[in-house]
């Protein structure tokens, strides 16, 4: 596998790693896996991912901010800078995680009232089709809330509930990034091996 570093556009210190090969996820088969542990895990860049992805939202009323795939250290990030300035200046922005089973998102009885009646943005950390976003948002329709918008740290290009998207990296920042159901890869028929299996935790190589 190779590696090598992209660096965001409007911010050098956002980083991720991306790694070139094949790989298998859950639902298909990609040539690269983004490896965003230090975005996801160190706390300046966080807070400096967070500041790009407020710059999208400041005139977005958000009353809770929705995090998927462990990216709740950006979300609280997020939630105080966009307090700091426009239509959410000095209001409480809750964070929440819910429960993700088969692929559906669960809120527990506890959790509800963030959601019912709320503005609620989802954040995750790659959505290359727009699917688990969308399957978010309904979630968040489920549950009472109003879907308010979308944050990706790598994405493609999509749209979904006529809400704005963000995202840090996207597809195109890539070259050669190319995504197959398992059982259409070219690469698996052409006999090549799996170099890890990831997922939102990770890659672990096989």
């Amino acid at each position: 596998m190779e590696q090598k570093i992209l660096t965001a556009k409007r911010n050098p210190a956002v980083k991720m790693s991306v790694l070139s090969g094949h790989f298998a996820t859950t639902h298909s088969h990609v040539s690269h896996c983004m490896d965003l542990s230090a975005i996801k895990s160190e706390m300046n860049m966080a807070r400096a991912g967070a500041k790009l992805f407020a710059e999208e939202f400041r005139g977005v009323l958000i009353d809770t901010i929705i995090t998927l795939e462990h990216t709740k250290l950006i979300g609280a990030f997020l939630a105080a800078e966009l307090t700091h300035a426009g239509i959410n200046l000095n209001r409480d922005i809750a964070v929440v995680s819910p429960e993700i089973t088969s692929d559906k998102m669960i809120l527990r009885d506890n959790i509800v009232p963030y959601v019912k009646n709320k503005s609620v943005l989802v954040l995750t950390a790659t959505a290359t089709t727009g699917l688990t976003i969308s399957s978010a948002l309904e979630g968040v329709r489920y549950y009472g809330g109003r879907p308010a918008g979308a944050a990706t740290i790598f994405g493609g290009d999509f749209w979904v509930f006529n809400v704005p998207v963000a995202k840090l990296f996207g597809v195109e920042d890539i070259e050669g990034y190319r995504s197959f159901r398992a059982a259409e890869c070219p690469l698996c028929k052409q006999g090549v091996k799996v170099d890890a299996l990831i997922n939102s935790y990770g890659y672990s190589k096989i």
